[in-house]
């Protein structure tokens, strides 16, 4: 995209190198947003003022997810594509998902192997990437890896959502399925991987 041809918006955008900036201010707000889950042991209890923390909770959460899904838009649109962004927005989105995942457990509130198993996948695929990518080969990520991440956003959302009763029970329903497509999704990564032609082999690589 010719920077002349921006619009003002995106002129501030490159001048900010806005992405970058909604990564970093990602990063530094999940250590906020883990106090505040963390803080939140007792919001089950009526009338209890923990009930507000998780709210807050929650709408950090929410925030930060959004951020994500915000800073990938405006990178893709006007180009704002650094190594740093490269680096930087995978560990934050996992870091972010870990800590909710984690914080959870210590609460009681959700089951450690769901978590082991999520964080054992992404962890892996994530250094099975860079294998690849130092091997000159570059696979695309499965076409269930945004369902996976809607899946997983959207359990952590209800998880964190301080309502008891049929919410809890959808909650857990919701990471079944979160859980399902992690691992599948997963799998089809490596059998994509083994199909992908390596670099000087004369196969065609993935963008």
């Amino acid at each position: 995209m010719n920077r002349t041809n921006q619009s003002s918006f995106g002129r501030v955008v490159h001048r900010l190198s806005l992405p970058n900036v909604l990564t970093t201010v990602r990063i530094v707000l999940i250590p906020l947003f883990l106090w505040l889950i963390l803080s939140s042991d007792h919001w089950a209890q009526a009338g209890h003022a923990d009930k507000v923390t998780r709210w807050w909770a929650l709408i950090v959460f929410v925030l930060l997810m959004f951020t994500d899904q915000l800073d990938g838009f405006l990178a893709r649109k006007y180009q704002v594509i650094t190594d740093f962004g490269k680096l930087a927005d995978p560990i934050a989105d996992k870091a972010l998902m870990i800590s909710a995942l984690v914080s959870l457990n210590i609460l009681g509130e959700l089951w450690w192997w769901v978590t082991a198993v999520i964080v054992f996948r992404e962890l892996g695929i994530t250094v099975w990437r860079v294998v690849l990518a130092r091997r000159g080969r570059v696979v695309p990520a499965s076409k269930g890896g945004k369902l996976k991440t809607v899946l997983q956003t959207l359990a952590m959302a209800l998880y964190i959502l301080p309502v008891a009763g049929a919410l809890t029970w959808l909650a857990h329903i919701v990471m079944g399925l979160a859980v399902v497509v992690t691992v599948v999704t997963g799998v089809q990564y490596l059998l994509d991987s083994r199909e992908q032609a390596p670099a000087g082999s004369g196969g065609a690589s993935a963008n």
